[in-house]
Parts: C-alpha cells; structure tokens; sequence
C-alpha cells in the first residue's frame, strides 16, 4: 500500500507526541509511526516522573535551555489539561564537607540558567524539610516537582489526534531512501507500506540510530554511536518518610540513586547505573545491597527490609562508560545535508520534562 503524508514522526514516546503535536497545531499533516503496540512503552513510561529544575546543565546547553523552558511550559500545560502533577520540591545533599562545592556549583548553574526557586541550607535548615535525611549541607530546589507521566502522554496524544494527527502502532519503520522529492519509507506491522514525505522527524529514542541507518542517503559519518545505561529502581516497602525529593550529588553517567516519590507520596529509590550493550529491561535483585549502602549515606534509618524491586529504565547515551556528560543532540539539514530530515540522539533526562521545549526546537529546525 502506497501513503502519503507531509510529516512523518517516527517513535511514539512523549517526545514524539510532542512533536506530532505541535506540528499538527501549526497544520501540518502529520502521521506518527510506533513500532510497538502501545505508546510510550520504552523511556516515557519507565523513569522518575521528575519535573527537573534546570540546574545540573552546563549554561548555554540545549538540555539546561530546554530544560528551563520545557518546565515552565509542561507545569502550564499540565493545569491547562488536567494532567496530575505537583511542585513537591527537591533537596541535593552533601553528605561530606568535599561535596559542598557540588552544590555550590549547581547553585551558580541554576542562576546562570535562570532557574528559579534555588537556595543553599545548612544541616540544621535541611533537616527542619527531611528530619531523616543526614547531611552537612543541602540545595533546596523549589521548582521541581513530579508529573504523571502516563497523563502527558495521553493528553499529547489526544491534542495531536484532534488536530489531525493520524497514529500509527505496532508500525516500525524497516527501511527507508532519501528521494529528490522527500523520503520514502517502509513500515512494516500488521498492514506494511511504503510511506512518501516531505520531511521525517526521527524521534525513536533508544532505537534512533538504527532508524537513521536503516535510511539510504543519509550519510552514515553523521549517525552518532549509542550507548545504553540500564537503571534499577526499587521500591520502598513503608510509608514514605520523605516530603521532598532527596537527591545526593551526581554521579558518573546518572545523578545518583536518590528518593523519588509518586503523586501518592509513596517513595521509590533509583536509578543506578548498569552499562548494557543492547535494550534488556531484566531486573538484577542482587543489586539490592548496593542500593542500601547508597541510600545509607544519607539515610541511615533505611530498614533492612524496605526495599522491594520495583522496574528498569534505559537511558540513551552518546558516550561510553567514563566519559563526560553529553549534550542532546538535534540535526537537521543543514548538519546532514539531508532536505526534511530531523534526527534526536541521547534525548535522556531531562527529556521528559524538556518535551514541548524539544518540539518548538524541531519545530524551528523543520522551518
């Protein structure tokens, strides 16, 4: 079956939604195409839930920029469509005087980023907010906060379809060639086609530099490699002790296994990091006691048997194991040379809460 459409996003995820959406809103025909049988099911449903505040990201990055912007927006949109979601607050806590600097740092990050609700606590201030959590010192982080992310999804989805969006499930994109006139797709699925375009949006997250590969013409030297980072959550077995989210300094590859919370108030702890070589959500139980001892640092009241295993996510990389934090990564024509085509690599956190930020920003480099 041959189809035609003026954009096609490929991966339906948040991000994908997001730009389905935004682009169906500016009245552009649209179809999305997700290759499993339901959305969301990689990255959009398998993290923290966490509305970032901005601050971990180098000033002048693309993830520090969007994040800012993304979050205003996404607490905006949230309320609009009554998407559950809550400024619950965050505490990054110094367990040693030597990581003091740390938070000094992502203080002057988050200023540089104009990121609001930012201040530094003592011990004595962090615990009157966390009376169970240990530390020397602490970052209060008012604006972040936690969202459902299921919600966005649906209400991204809903605002995409009634716009005219048309979506496509259990629809991978097998191969592809670039054409004078657009891009051509197969997908493949339960009713395979053969897909004409005048542009492509390659938004398939862990599975995007497979998708820009299984594309004749574009130029393989500008697919970048990609890495997975496998994380463990577990989940606490009591009623939380935890008003805010409670994070320790970062860590290679990750932020740190810190307390998040549901919009419940029930706590779960995660990620760690676990570098993996292909997509693999299996649970290692094993990992349990490394968790405590983490969780310990910062509090120590953690029962023997609070922790209960709970899911894995998997995060995109741009860089192996050791290797400095990398940026998101967008190209467009201009950096391929391929007319149409706008491709996301290691869109990782602070993805999610990024989303509508990312969409104006494809939105900008489709134009």
């Amino acid at each position: 079956m041959d189809l035609k459409a003026d954009v096609a996003v490929i991966g339906g995820g948040v991000i994908g939604f997001a730009i389905a959406r935004a682009l169906s809103l500016a009245g552009r025909d649209v179809i999305l195409l997700e290759a499993e049988r339901a959305p969301g099911m990689h990255a959009s449903s398998r993290n923290s839930e966490v509305l970032h505040a901005g601050f971990y990201y180098v000033p002048g990055s693309l993830k520090a920029r969007l994040c800012v912007a993304g979050r205003r927006s996404l607490y905006a949109y949230a309320k609009e469509k009554g998407i559950a979601h809550r400024r619950v607050g965050k505490l990054v806590v110094a367990t040693s005087e030597s990581e003091i600097a740390t938070l000094q740092k992502y203080a002057a990050q988050g200023a540089a980023n104009g990121v609001e609700g930012l201040s530094l606590l003592s011990a004595a201030e962090a615990r009157e907010l966390e009376p169970d959590v240990r530390c020397v010192a602490a970052l209060c982080s008012g604006e972040t906060g936690i969202i459902d992310s299921h919600g966005l999804l649906r209400a991204l989805r809903s605002d995409a379809e009634s716009h005219g969006a048309a979506i496509a499930l259990n629809s991978p994109v097998l191969s592809g060639r670039v054409r004078s006139d657009g891009i051509e797709l197969d997908v493949g699925g339960e009713a395979p086609a053969r897909l004409r375009c005048a542009a492509v949006v390659n938004a398939a997250g862990l599975c995007a530099q497979a998708v820009a590969r299984s594309i004749e013409g574009v130029p393989p030297a500008t697919i970048p490699p990609c890495y997975y980072a496998r994380g463990h959550y577990f989940v606490f077995s009591g009623a939380s002790p935890f008003h805010h989210l409670v994070y320790p300094v970062a860590v290679a590859g990750g932020l740190g296994i810190h307390v998040t919370l549901d919009l419940e108030g029930h706590a779960r702890f995660g990620p760690d990091v676990q570098w993996i070589d292909s997509i693999d959500y299996s649970f290692d139980e094993t990992r349990a006691p490394q968790f405590a001892a983490a969780i310990r640092q910062y509090w120590p009241a953690l029962p023997a048997d609070g922790l209960q295993p709970g899911y894995t996510g998997i995060r995109a990389k741009l860089g192996p194991a050791g290797s400095a934090a990398q940026d998101f990564l967008f190209q467009g024509p201009r950096d391929h040379a391929v007319p149409g085509l706008v491709a996301l690599y290691g869109i990782e956190s602070p993805g999610l809460t990024a989303s509508l930020a990312i969409a104006e920003h494809v939105m900008n480099l489709l134009r």
